[in-house]
C-alpha cells in the first residue's frame, strides 16, 4: 500500500499472467489434486474446523527492513513511528508456514434444519448445494448441539456482531420433524462449505455470523419467590438431581456460596426451563 499506485497495478497484473499460465501448462494435475481434495470430505470421516500456527516447525527468513524510530509528532502532542531509510538492516527471522489441527468433526451424513429459516436455504441455493425437504412428518435420531459458550465483538464487522470462541455440548437424541424440513446431504462437492457454515465451533459459521441469534434470547424465566417451593419439590423427588447439585457445591466453593446460581442450576435442569434457549436449530444425521 505504501507503493506508487501504478506500479501496484503493474505487479498486480504481471501476478496474475504468472498464475494463468502456470495453470495453463498445469491444469491436468491441478485437476487431479482438487479430486484428491475433495475425497477428504466424505461422511463419517475427520475434518478440521480449527487449526493453529505450529511453533514446533520453523524455518529461517531473510527480512530486509529499516530501523524503526520515534520522532516528535506535527499532528498531535506524542510522538509517531517513522523508518528511516538510512538504516537499513538485514536479518534472519523465524518463519512459521505449518500449522496443526486443534478441533475437529466427524463428517455427518447429513445436515437437518427446519422449514422456518429460509434465509439459511437462500444461501444454500446460492452456493449451488443440494438438498430434499421431508415428505411427512417423522422421528430421527440425530446429534444434537447446545450452545455452551461464546464470546462477541464489541464492535460490527460487515454489518454483524460476530460471535468468537463458540463451544457446544451435543447429545444423541431423537426429534420430531415436520413436513417440509430440509434434509442436506455430506456426500457432494459442497461438503466443506456445509462444515465451515453449520458447524458452529467454525470460524466463520452461520451461528458465528449471527443467524441463530434468535437462540440466545431466553424468553421465560421465573420469579424466585415463586419458584423456591418449586425447587424445593424437585430435589425432594428427584434424588439424583440433588446429588448432583451437591457434588457441584462441593466442587465449586463460589456456587456453594451463592443461593441465586444454585436456584438457576435446579431450574435450567428442570422441565421448566426453556427448551429452545441456547439450542442450536440445525442437526446432525449421523
Amino acid at each position: 500500500m505504501l507503493k506508487k499506485y501504478a506500479d501496484r497495478v503493474k505487479v498486480t497484473y504481471e501476478y496474475m499472467k504468472s498464475t494463468i499460465d502456470f495453470m495453463e501448462a498445469n491444469y491436468s494435475k491441478i485437476k487431479q489434486l482438487r479430486a484428491k481434495n475433495e475425497a477428504q470430505y466424505l461422511p463419517k470421516k475427520p475434518y478440521t474446523l480449527k487449526w493453529e500456527m505450529d511453533s514446533t516447525k520453523t524455518t529461517k527468513f531473510s527480512f530486509l527492513g529499516y530501523e524503526a524510530g520515534y520522532k516528535k509528532s506535527e499532528a498531535t502532542t506524542g510522538d509517531r513511528l517513522y523508518y528511516d531509510r538510512s538504516k537499513p538492516y538485514k536479518k534472519d527471522v523465524p518463519y512459521i508456514k505449518e500449522f496443526k489441527s486443534v478441533k475437529e468433526v466427524v463428517i455427518p451424513t447429513a445436515y437437518i434444519i427446519p422449514r422456518g429459516y429460509w434465509n439459511i436455504i437462500d444461501l444454500l441455493k446460492n452456493n449451488g448445494i443440494t438438498y430434499s425437504q421431508l415428505k411427512n412428518d417423522t422421528i430421527v435420531e440425530v446429534e444434537s448441539y447446545k450452545i455452551a459458550d461464546f464470546k462477541t465483538a464489541p464492535s460490527a464487522y460487515e454489518g454483524h456482531y460476530i460471535h468468537r470462541n463458540t463451544s457446544i455440548t451435543s447429545k444423541i437424541v431423537k426429534v420430531a420433524f415436520a413436513k417440509g424440513d430440509y434434509l442436506v446431504p455430506t456426500n457432494q462437492k459442497g461438503a466443506k462449505y456445509l462444515l465451515e457454515a453449520f458447524e458452529p465451533e467454525g470460524v466463520d459459521s452461520f451461528f458465528n455470523w449471527n443467524f441463530f441469534d434468535a437462540i440466545l434470547q431466553q424468553k421465560e424465566h421465573y420469579s424466585e419467590y415463586v419458584f423456591e417451593d418449586t425447587a424445593a419439590k424437585l430435589l425432594k423427588e428427584n434424588p439424583t438431581l440433588k446429588a448432583e447439585l451437591e457434588t457441584k457445591k462441593q466442587n465449586d466453593t463460589t456456587f456453594a456460596k451463592n443461593p441465586e446460581a444454585q436456584l438457576e442450576w435446579i431450574y435450567k435442569h428442570s422441565a421448566y426451563y426453556e427448551k429452545a434457549h441456547l439450542q442450536y436449530p440445525v442437526y446432525r444425521v449421523l
